[in-house]
């Protein structure tokens, strides 16, 4: 029987909050308030940029007879930067208008964040009905991440869902259904692959085989469909980072965004660059082995996501909604102070203060604020289940027939001799139903087009991304 999921700290929250009805409708609206005021002042509108070049990709490759990898927005540099794939995905754009696109894709990302919230921390909320999902949407409208996958029309929230689908079929033991949605999720995009590297660390080999089976199957599907624009993506378009857009750019939180910056204006090593990126992997496959071993799947798939933000080159603002699994697992392990502090500092768009100028001390900590907490989170997110016996242990225990139950005389161990656990004994249990118990618990960063000038923004240079 499996244990409840459960989150401590949510609990913790319910003896602040109001108790009755009215309370709580009067803090949702003035929180929704707040949300809309901020959102109105802050964080300026993106003006659906990077939807726009989706549509226009399209509307090009369907009715104008253009290549995927030709088009540009008009009067920028900036075109399609996904493997063909994602193109061919996005196909049915070419049967509606600019404005019906921009209003599915809201509805699109809307269903995708309330999936994820769902996989994440779903049951909890359920607990406080209407008010805890109004509440975990107000809190989501501010982080800056979200709010600008919604703006410019990104992709992010799809894809984080479809990888997190494999984690809930993982966590709820359907792990033989698992891999479709890190397959079709890599073939869009570039680097959630790095999950399929999970699910070979776990030694989940069926699920790592159905996800790269999928992959590759979405990508022959389009090689057979455009076979010039495949051709020219992998050979020319991955390679070409101009197409990306600038490495030192402040919206690109990655390791390479730092070099970039710190050695502005010339071109970051690359060596160093891949010296770190290893150290970084390296990290990520200890722990996230060792949460897997634990059964701890939400732990293992926020690592992932982590790690993928960190070694990606290029990693914009709105990539890092691959930290919102991290973010249950400090409310799981009733961090709430840290989560707190870290959401805030999301929030906030801190990074943009060095848009012009990323020099001298308070540049390097303040411009990567955003890669230091992906960082942090990466060497201290709590992982494992404490006390639990590790799913590996329980597996071998189950092979080996059972020993017979029959009473028999106690045998005590001669003094200071260690033997076995006495039938019964609480020692003798711990292998048994108890452990199974522990296994409740239950990343894109790649080729997006940003533009490095303040061409997407709608009244502050500051806000680009």
């Amino acid at each position: 029987m499996r244990r409840p999921r459960t989150f401590p700290a949510l609990s913790d929250l319910s003896a602040r909050i109001p108790r009755t009805d009215r309370g709580r409708l009067l803090l949702i609206l003035g929180l929704a308030a707040a949300v809309t005021v901020f959102t109105a002042t802050v964080p300026l509108l993106r003006d659906w940029f990077d939807l726009r070049v989706y549509y226009g990709t399209i509307d090009a490759w369907a009715h104008g007879n253009g290549r995927i990898y030709d088009y540009l927005v008009p009067g920028t540099t900036y075109g399609f930067t996904y493997p063909p794939f994602a193109a061919l995905s996005m196909l049915p754009m070419s049967l509606v208008g600019l404005h019906t696109a921009i209003a599915v894709g809201l509805l699109l990302n809307c269903a995708a964040l309330a999936a994820v919230v769902w996989i994440l921390v779903g049951p909890a909320l359920r607990r406080y009905g209407w008010f805890g999902f109004a509440l975990a949407a107000c809190l989501l409208a501010l982080f800056e991440p979200v709010r600008d996958t919604f703006s410019f029309g990104q992709v992010n929230l799809l894809l984080l869902a479809l990888v997190l689908s494999d984690a809930w079929l993982l966590a709820t033991g359907r792990g033989r259904r698992a891999g479709v949605g890190i397959g079709l999720a890599a073939a869009v995009k570039l680097t959630p692959a790095i999950f399929i590297g999970m699910l070979l660390l776990a030694r989940r080999w069926r699920a790592a085989g159905v996800a790269t089976a999928v992959a590759g199957a979405a990508t022959a599907l389009a090689a057979w469909v455009a076979p010039d624009a495949s051709r020219f993506y992998w050979t020319h378009a991955l390679w070409d980072t101009d197409r990306i857009g600038r490495l030192g750019y402040v919206s690109n939180q990655s390791l390479q965004g730092v070099l970039a910056r710190l050695v502005a204006p010339e071109e970051p090593s690359r060596a160093l660059w891949a010296a770190a990126a290893l150290v970084v992997l390296c990290v990520w496959a200890r722990r996230t082995s060792r949460a897997a071993a634990d059964g701890d799947w939400t732990a293992a798939f926020a690592l992932t996501g982590l790690a993928a933000c960190l070694v990606s080159p290029i990693t914009w603002v709105h990539h890092l909604v691959w930290l919102l699994p991290s973010f249950a697992i400090l409310l799981r392990r009733r961090h709430l102070r840290t989560a707190a502090v870290l959401y805030a500092i999301l929030c906030t768009s801190v990074v943009w203060l060095w848009f012009d100028d990323a020099s001298g001390l308070d540049g390097f900590v303040g411009s990567n604020a955003y890669t230091w907490i992906t960082l942090g989170l990466l060497l201290w997110l709590p992982v494992g289940q404490p006390g639990v016996g590790r799913p590996a242990l329980i597996r071998r225990a189950r092979a080996t027939p059972p020993a017979p139950r029959a009473a028999a005389p106690a045998i005590a161990a001669a003094a200071g001799q260690p033997g076995p656990p006495v039938a019964g004994s609480a020692a003798g249990r711990t292998a048994g139903p108890a452990a199974g118990m522990g296994r409740a618990s239950r990343s894109e960063p790649t080729g997006v087009t940003r533009p490095d000038a303040p061409k997407p923004q709608s009244s502050s240079e500051r806000a680009s991304s």
